[in-house]
């Protein structure tokens, strides 16, 4: 029987669990069971963490859009100046009254004059 050279398959799966891991400290980047191992705990984190990024992302744009509007006293809170948002039917998301905040204050303050009359 002749001689059966073997690992192609193994080692073409194994570099490429390691370019996955080729930014990772320490053995986490050379052994392959520990590489598996960070790779599946990575993986887990970034799964997570989109979610996470959602929210923080929204929790920053209620407090600008809070902060700018107790600073300009526009509705005096948030709330009241979300909830004539939908009164009004302005399908504005938190995202693009909170850049307004930012670069513009008095642009939301005209946007809340028009939601009260």
């Amino acid at each position: 029987m002749t001689r059966v050279r073997r690992g192609y398959t193994a080692r073409r799966r194994r570099t490429k669990i390691r370019l996955f891991a080729s930014t990772f400290r320490g053995a986490h980047s050379r052994l392959t069971r520990t590489i598996t191992q960070q790779k599946m705990r990575a993986l887990v984190f970034s799964h997570r963490d989109r979610g996470r990024q959602k929210r923080d992302f929204r929790r920053l744009w209620i407090t600008r859009i809070n902060a700018v509007a107790r600073e300009t006293r526009v509705l005096y809170s948030y709330s009241k100046l979300i909830h004539n948002l939908y009164k009004k039917q302005l399908l504005l998301n938190r995202k693009i009254p909170a850049q307004i905040a930012v670069s513009n204050k008095n642009c939301l303050y005209m946007i809340s004059n028009k939601i009260i009359k």
